[in-house]
Protein backbone atom coordinates (compact mmCIF):
# COMPACT_ATOMS: atom_id res chain seq x y z
CA UNK A 1 0.00 0.00 0.00
CA UNK A 2 1.38 3.40 -1.03
CA UNK A 3 0.16 6.23 1.20
CA UNK A 4 0.70 9.98 1.32
CA UNK A 5 -1.41 12.02 3.70
CA UNK A 6 -4.89 10.51 3.74
CA UNK A 7 -4.57 9.15 0.19
CA UNK A 8 -3.78 5.45 -0.25
CA UNK A 9 -3.40 3.23 -3.31
CA UNK A 10 -2.62 -0.53 -3.34
CA UNK A 11 0.49 -1.15 -5.46
CA UNK A 12 2.62 -4.08 -6.62
CA UNK A 13 6.43 -4.02 -6.82
CA UNK A 14 8.21 -5.15 -10.01
CA UNK A 15 11.94 -5.49 -10.71
CA UNK A 16 12.93 -2.88 -13.30
CA UNK A 17 16.36 -4.16 -14.41
CA UNK A 18 18.04 -7.47 -15.16
CA UNK A 19 21.64 -8.58 -15.50
CA UNK A 20 22.98 -10.20 -18.68
CA UNK A 21 26.26 -11.33 -17.14
CA UNK A 22 27.74 -14.48 -18.66
CA UNK A 23 28.07 -17.20 -16.02
CA UNK A 24 30.62 -20.03 -16.02
CA UNK A 25 30.92 -23.27 -14.07
CA UNK A 26 34.24 -24.23 -12.50
CA UNK A 27 35.77 -27.44 -13.93
CA UNK A 28 38.93 -29.38 -13.21
CA UNK A 29 41.39 -28.75 -16.03
CA UNK A 30 41.46 -31.60 -18.55
CA UNK A 31 38.09 -32.97 -17.47
CA UNK A 32 34.39 -32.04 -17.52
CA UNK A 33 34.15 -32.55 -13.75
CA UNK A 34 32.45 -29.75 -11.82
CA UNK A 35 34.31 -28.23 -8.88
CA UNK A 36 32.12 -27.64 -5.83
CA UNK A 37 32.63 -25.40 -2.82
CA UNK A 38 32.26 -27.01 0.59
CA UNK A 39 31.98 -25.54 4.07
CA UNK A 40 35.09 -26.78 5.83
CA UNK A 41 36.34 -26.26 9.38
CA UNK A 42 39.44 -24.10 9.03
CA UNK A 43 41.27 -25.89 11.86
CA UNK A 44 40.32 -29.55 11.31
CA UNK A 45 39.74 -29.52 7.55
CA UNK A 46 36.49 -31.47 8.02
CA UNK A 47 33.23 -30.55 6.28
CA UNK A 48 30.62 -28.86 8.50
CA UNK A 49 26.86 -29.41 8.20
CA UNK A 50 24.82 -26.29 7.46
CA UNK A 51 22.76 -26.83 10.65
CA UNK A 52 25.95 -26.56 12.73
CA UNK A 53 26.94 -23.16 11.34
CA UNK A 54 26.30 -19.99 13.35
CA UNK A 55 27.29 -16.38 12.77
CA UNK A 56 30.11 -14.75 14.71
CA UNK A 57 30.89 -11.04 15.09
CA UNK A 58 34.64 -10.56 15.62
CA UNK A 59 35.39 -8.15 18.48
CA UNK A 60 39.13 -8.83 18.72
CA UNK A 61 41.37 -11.18 16.76
CA UNK A 62 40.12 -14.73 17.36
CA UNK A 63 37.34 -13.62 19.77
CA UNK A 64 33.73 -13.63 18.56
CA UNK A 65 30.24 -12.85 19.80
CA UNK A 66 28.03 -15.75 18.62
CA UNK A 67 24.65 -14.84 17.12
CA UNK A 68 22.07 -17.56 16.44
CA UNK A 69 19.89 -17.43 13.26
CA UNK A 70 16.65 -17.20 15.30
CA UNK A 71 18.05 -14.22 17.23
CA UNK A 72 18.58 -12.34 13.96
CA UNK A 73 15.12 -13.40 12.80
CA UNK A 74 13.55 -11.80 15.87
CA UNK A 75 15.00 -8.34 15.14
CA UNK A 76 14.65 -8.56 11.35
CA UNK A 77 12.32 -5.82 10.01
CA UNK A 78 10.47 -8.37 7.86
CA UNK A 79 8.65 -7.11 4.79
CA UNK A 80 6.81 -3.80 4.75
CA UNK A 81 3.21 -3.86 3.65
CA UNK A 82 3.00 -0.07 3.46
CA UNK A 83 5.13 2.51 1.69
CA UNK A 84 4.31 5.52 3.85
CA UNK A 85 5.70 8.65 2.21
CA UNK A 86 7.11 10.90 4.93
CA UNK A 87 7.70 13.93 2.68
CA UNK A 88 8.55 15.16 -0.80
CA UNK A 89 11.88 16.55 -2.02
CA UNK A 90 12.99 18.23 -5.25
CA UNK A 91 14.56 15.64 -7.54
CA UNK A 92 17.21 18.17 -8.54
CA UNK A 93 18.41 18.24 -4.92
CA UNK A 94 19.12 14.49 -4.79
CA UNK A 95 22.63 13.54 -5.92
CA UNK A 96 22.42 10.47 -8.26
CA UNK A 97 25.09 8.77 -6.12
CA UNK A 98 22.39 8.04 -3.54
CA UNK A 99 20.28 5.95 -5.93
CA UNK A 100 20.82 2.18 -5.92
CA UNK A 101 18.25 -0.19 -7.51
CA UNK A 102 15.03 0.64 -9.37
CA UNK A 103 11.61 -1.01 -9.15
CA UNK A 104 8.34 -0.30 -10.94
CA UNK A 105 5.22 0.38 -8.90
CA UNK A 106 1.92 -0.58 -10.53
CA UNK A 107 -1.68 -0.28 -9.30
CA UNK A 108 -3.03 -3.50 -7.80
CA UNK A 109 -6.33 -3.53 -9.66
CA UNK A 110 -8.15 -1.39 -12.24
CA UNK A 111 -10.31 0.25 -9.58
CA UNK A 112 -7.21 2.03 -8.24
CA UNK A 113 -6.00 3.44 -11.57
CA UNK A 114 -7.45 6.93 -10.98
CA UNK A 115 -5.69 7.43 -7.63
CA UNK A 116 -2.50 6.00 -9.15
CA UNK A 117 -2.73 8.31 -12.17
CA UNK A 118 -3.30 11.29 -9.86
CA UNK A 119 -0.04 10.63 -8.00
CA UNK A 120 1.85 10.06 -11.28
CA UNK A 121 0.60 13.36 -12.71
CA UNK A 122 1.13 15.37 -9.52
CA UNK A 123 4.70 14.15 -8.97
CA UNK A 124 5.62 14.80 -12.62
CA UNK A 125 4.31 18.37 -12.54
CA UNK A 126 5.92 19.10 -9.17
CA UNK A 127 9.28 17.57 -10.11
CA UNK A 128 9.48 15.95 -6.71
CA UNK A 129 10.05 12.50 -5.21
CA UNK A 130 8.43 11.01 -2.13
CA UNK A 131 10.77 9.63 0.56
CA UNK A 132 9.80 6.57 2.60
CA UNK A 133 11.39 3.82 4.68
CA UNK A 134 10.68 0.37 3.28
CA UNK A 135 11.69 -3.12 4.44
CA UNK A 136 12.19 -6.20 2.27
CA UNK A 137 14.37 -9.33 2.37
CA UNK A 138 15.28 -8.69 6.01
CA UNK A 139 16.71 -5.23 5.41
CA UNK A 140 15.41 -1.70 5.79
CA UNK A 141 15.82 0.74 2.90
CA UNK A 142 15.47 4.44 2.33
CA UNK A 143 13.42 4.76 -0.87
CA UNK A 144 12.36 7.49 -3.27
CA UNK A 145 9.12 7.29 -5.26
CA UNK A 146 9.08 9.35 -8.44
CA UNK A 147 7.06 9.71 -11.64
CA UNK A 148 8.72 8.66 -14.90
CA UNK A 149 7.18 7.83 -18.28
CA UNK A 150 3.60 7.64 -17.04
CA UNK A 151 4.25 5.31 -14.09
CA UNK A 152 5.72 5.33 -10.61
CA UNK A 153 9.26 4.16 -9.90
CA UNK A 154 10.67 3.22 -6.51
CA UNK A 155 14.41 3.67 -6.05
CA UNK A 156 16.24 2.11 -3.12
CA UNK A 157 18.83 4.57 -1.85
CA UNK A 158 22.08 4.62 0.07
CA UNK A 159 22.09 6.20 3.50
CA UNK A 160 24.34 9.22 3.94
CA UNK A 161 26.92 7.28 5.99
CA UNK A 162 27.23 4.71 3.17
CA UNK A 163 28.48 7.33 0.68
CA UNK A 164 32.22 7.78 0.90
CA UNK A 165 33.82 11.21 1.12
CA UNK A 166 35.55 11.78 -2.25
CA UNK A 167 38.19 14.03 -0.70
CA UNK A 168 39.37 11.20 1.56
CA UNK A 169 39.07 8.50 -1.12
CA UNK A 170 40.42 10.23 -4.25
CA UNK A 171 43.99 11.45 -4.28
CA UNK A 172 45.39 14.43 -6.21
CA UNK A 173 42.08 16.28 -6.45
CA UNK A 174 42.72 19.87 -7.62
CA UNK A 175 42.29 22.44 -4.89
CA UNK A 176 42.09 25.61 -6.96
CA UNK A 177 43.47 25.62 -10.49
CA UNK A 178 43.88 28.82 -12.48
CA UNK A 179 42.31 28.41 -15.93
CA UNK A 180 42.37 31.00 -18.67
CA UNK A 181 39.03 32.11 -20.20
CA UNK A 182 40.29 30.83 -23.57
CA UNK A 183 40.89 27.34 -22.19
CA UNK A 184 37.41 27.20 -20.66
CA UNK A 185 35.77 28.58 -23.83
CA UNK A 186 37.60 26.08 -26.07
CA UNK A 187 36.69 23.17 -23.80
CA UNK A 188 33.04 24.27 -23.83
CA UNK A 189 33.12 24.48 -27.64
CA UNK A 190 34.53 20.95 -27.80
CA UNK A 191 31.80 19.67 -25.49
CA UNK A 192 29.20 21.40 -27.68
CA UNK A 193 30.66 19.86 -30.85
CA UNK A 194 30.55 16.37 -29.29
CA UNK A 195 27.04 16.75 -27.82
CA UNK A 196 24.73 13.85 -28.72
CA UNK A 197 21.24 12.72 -27.82
CA UNK A 198 20.84 10.09 -25.11
CA UNK A 199 19.84 6.92 -26.98
CA UNK A 200 20.35 3.96 -24.62
CA UNK A 201 19.77 1.39 -27.39
CA UNK A 202 23.01 2.51 -29.07
CA UNK A 203 25.14 1.39 -26.10
CA UNK A 204 26.05 -2.25 -25.61
CA UNK A 205 27.99 -4.39 -23.17
CA UNK A 206 30.80 -5.20 -25.60
CA UNK A 207 32.57 -7.44 -23.07
CA UNK A 208 29.51 -9.68 -22.82
CA UNK A 209 29.35 -9.84 -26.64
CA UNK A 210 33.06 -10.69 -26.84
CA UNK A 211 32.70 -13.47 -24.25
CA UNK A 212 29.79 -15.02 -26.15
CA UNK A 213 31.70 -14.74 -29.45
CA UNK A 214 34.75 -16.34 -27.78
CA UNK A 215 32.60 -19.31 -26.76
CA UNK A 216 31.09 -19.63 -30.26
CA UNK A 217 34.52 -19.35 -31.91
CA UNK A 218 35.96 -22.05 -29.66
CA UNK A 219 32.97 -24.30 -30.42
CA UNK A 220 33.57 -23.78 -34.15
CA UNK A 221 37.33 -24.31 -33.80
CA UNK A 222 38.14 -20.83 -35.12
CA UNK A 223 41.31 -18.96 -34.23
CA UNK A 224 40.89 -16.50 -31.38
CA UNK A 225 42.00 -12.93 -32.24
CA UNK A 226 42.32 -10.32 -29.51
CA UNK A 227 41.84 -6.68 -30.46
CA UNK A 228 44.09 -4.30 -28.58
CA UNK A 229 44.74 -0.66 -29.29
CA UNK A 230 47.27 1.83 -27.96
CA UNK A 231 46.35 3.33 -24.60
CA UNK A 232 45.65 7.09 -24.74
CA UNK A 233 48.40 9.22 -23.26
CA UNK A 234 47.65 11.73 -20.51
CA UNK A 235 47.41 15.34 -21.67
CA UNK A 236 50.34 17.43 -20.51
CA UNK A 237 49.41 20.71 -18.85
CA UNK A 238 51.71 22.60 -21.23
CA UNK A 239 50.02 21.07 -24.28
CA UNK A 240 46.46 21.51 -22.95
CA UNK A 241 45.42 24.32 -25.33
CA UNK A 242 47.00 22.55 -28.31
CA UNK A 243 45.15 19.32 -27.44
CA UNK A 244 41.87 21.23 -27.09
CA UNK A 245 42.34 22.99 -30.44
CA UNK A 246 43.23 19.77 -32.25
CA UNK A 247 40.26 17.98 -30.67
CA UNK A 248 37.99 20.82 -31.76
CA UNK A 249 39.33 20.68 -35.33
CA UNK A 250 38.84 16.91 -35.44
CA UNK A 251 35.27 17.26 -34.21
CA UNK A 252 34.58 19.94 -36.82
CA UNK A 253 36.01 17.79 -39.63
CA UNK A 254 33.80 14.89 -38.58
CA UNK A 255 30.67 16.93 -38.05
CA UNK A 256 31.06 19.64 -40.68
CA UNK A 257 31.91 23.34 -40.26
CA UNK A 258 30.30 25.14 -37.39
CA UNK A 259 30.20 28.92 -37.51
CA UNK A 260 28.30 29.26 -34.25
CA UNK A 261 29.95 27.37 -31.34
CA UNK A 262 26.70 27.21 -29.40
CA UNK A 263 24.26 24.98 -31.25
CA UNK A 264 20.93 23.60 -30.22
CA UNK A 265 20.98 20.02 -29.02
CA UNK A 266 19.13 18.85 -32.13
CA UNK A 267 21.75 20.45 -34.39
CA UNK A 268 24.52 18.49 -32.70
CA UNK A 269 23.05 15.01 -33.13
CA UNK A 270 24.73 12.49 -35.46
CA UNK A 271 21.59 12.46 -37.63
CA UNK A 272 21.68 16.25 -38.05
CA UNK A 273 25.37 16.24 -38.96
CA UNK A 274 24.87 13.32 -41.34
CA UNK A 275 22.10 15.19 -43.20
CA UNK A 276 24.62 17.74 -44.42
CA UNK A 277 26.73 17.30 -47.53
CA UNK A 278 28.93 14.17 -47.72
CA UNK A 279 32.45 14.32 -46.35
CA UNK A 280 35.20 15.34 -48.76
CA UNK A 281 37.17 12.44 -50.22
CA UNK A 282 40.55 14.11 -49.85
CA UNK A 283 40.82 15.18 -53.50
CA UNK A 284 40.23 11.69 -54.90
CA UNK A 285 37.54 11.58 -57.58
CA UNK A 286 35.20 8.63 -57.37
CA UNK A 287 33.16 9.04 -60.55
CA UNK A 288 33.36 6.11 -62.96
CA UNK A 289 33.74 8.44 -65.97
CA UNK A 290 37.16 9.63 -64.76
CA UNK A 291 38.46 6.24 -63.64
CA UNK A 292 40.49 4.03 -65.97
CA UNK A 293 40.08 0.25 -66.31
CA UNK A 294 42.72 -0.51 -63.68
CA UNK A 295 41.12 1.92 -61.23
CA UNK A 296 37.81 0.05 -61.31
CA UNK A 297 39.23 -2.81 -59.28
CA UNK A 298 40.17 -0.53 -56.36
CA UNK A 299 37.30 1.94 -56.59
CA UNK A 300 35.64 2.79 -53.29
CA UNK A 301 31.95 2.38 -52.64
CA UNK A 302 29.81 5.00 -54.33
CA UNK A 303 29.20 8.41 -52.79
CA UNK A 304 25.55 7.40 -52.36
CA UNK A 305 26.62 4.34 -50.35
CA UNK A 306 28.90 6.49 -48.20
CA UNK A 307 26.14 8.96 -47.55
CA UNK A 308 23.79 6.14 -46.56
CA UNK A 309 26.37 4.84 -44.08
CA UNK A 310 26.98 8.32 -42.71
CA UNK A 311 23.30 8.61 -41.85
CA UNK A 312 23.29 5.45 -39.73
CA UNK A 313 23.71 5.44 -35.97
CA UNK A 314 26.58 3.61 -34.29
CA UNK A 315 24.22 0.80 -33.27
CA UNK A 316 23.03 0.36 -36.86
CA UNK A 317 26.62 0.37 -38.16
CA UNK A 318 27.59 -2.17 -35.50
CA UNK A 319 24.74 -4.48 -36.54
CA UNK A 320 25.92 -4.37 -40.18
CA UNK A 321 29.49 -5.02 -39.07
CA UNK A 322 28.29 -8.03 -37.05
CA UNK A 323 26.38 -9.35 -40.07
CA UNK A 324 29.59 -9.12 -42.13
CA UNK A 325 31.64 -10.62 -39.24
CA UNK A 326 34.08 -7.68 -39.34
CA UNK A 327 36.83 -8.41 -36.78
CA UNK A 328 37.54 -6.11 -33.79
CA UNK A 329 34.23 -4.27 -34.34
CA UNK A 330 33.45 -4.09 -30.62
CA UNK A 331 36.50 -1.88 -30.03
CA UNK A 332 35.74 0.50 -32.92
CA UNK A 333 34.37 4.02 -32.78
CA UNK A 334 31.44 5.02 -34.98
CA UNK A 335 33.74 6.45 -37.68
CA UNK A 336 35.95 3.35 -37.60
CA UNK A 337 32.86 1.16 -38.06
CA UNK A 338 31.84 3.23 -41.10
CA UNK A 339 35.34 2.98 -42.60
CA UNK A 340 35.40 -0.78 -42.03
CA UNK A 341 32.02 -1.17 -43.75
CA UNK A 342 33.18 0.98 -46.67
CA UNK A 343 36.32 -1.16 -46.96
CA UNK A 344 34.24 -4.35 -46.83
CA UNK A 345 32.15 -2.99 -49.71
CA UNK A 346 35.12 -2.55 -52.05
CA UNK A 347 35.40 -5.10 -54.88
CA UNK A 348 38.33 -7.48 -54.39
CA UNK A 349 41.09 -7.56 -56.99
CA UNK A 350 41.01 -10.75 -58.98
CA UNK A 351 44.15 -12.89 -58.98
CA UNK A 352 45.98 -12.79 -62.31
Amino acid sequence: MLTFGLVSVPVALYTATQSHDVHFHQLQRGTSDRVRNKRVNERTGKEVDYADIVKGYEVTEGEYVIVEPDELEQISPGRSRTIDIAGFVDLADVDPIFFDRTYYLGPRGKEYQKVYALLVEALEHAGKAGLAMFAMRGKEYLTAVRSEGGLLELHTMHFADEVRNPHSEVGDLPEKVKLSPQEVKTAEQLIGMLAIEWKPDEWHDTYEEQVKKLVQDKLAGREIAVSTGPAPEATNVIDLMDALRRSLETARRKGGPAEEPKKTRADQTPAARASRSPKPTGGKKTTAAKAGPAAKTTKRVSATGKQQLSQLTKAELYKRAADLDIPHRSAMTRDELQQALEHAGRPRRKAS
